[in-house]
């Protein structure tokens, strides 16, 4: 019977690591995703403004800048 004991006490200790090092990994994992997503939508407004200016024309985006900066 004490050997029964020395193994579920022995698994508990093991599954208790265990579930600790998954909780890290995933706490990794959330910060990763959640930098990617802010790179991500970075990219999306820069795609967006490369293709407002294409769709517009390389001299209407020459008249904005001008006009944001009071030049």
């Amino acid at each position: 019977m004490e050997n029964l004991q020395s193994v579920v006490t022995d698994n508990d200790k093991r599954l208790s690591v265990h579930e600790a090092i998954c909780a890290a990994r995933y706490a990794s994992i959330k910060e990763s995703l959640e930098s990617g997503r802010k790179r991500m939508q970075k990219i999306e407004y820069i795609l967006y403004a490369i293709a407002g200016v294409m769709l517009l024309g390389p001299g209407f985006a020459a008249d904005l800048i001008k006009k944001l900066i009071h030049v």
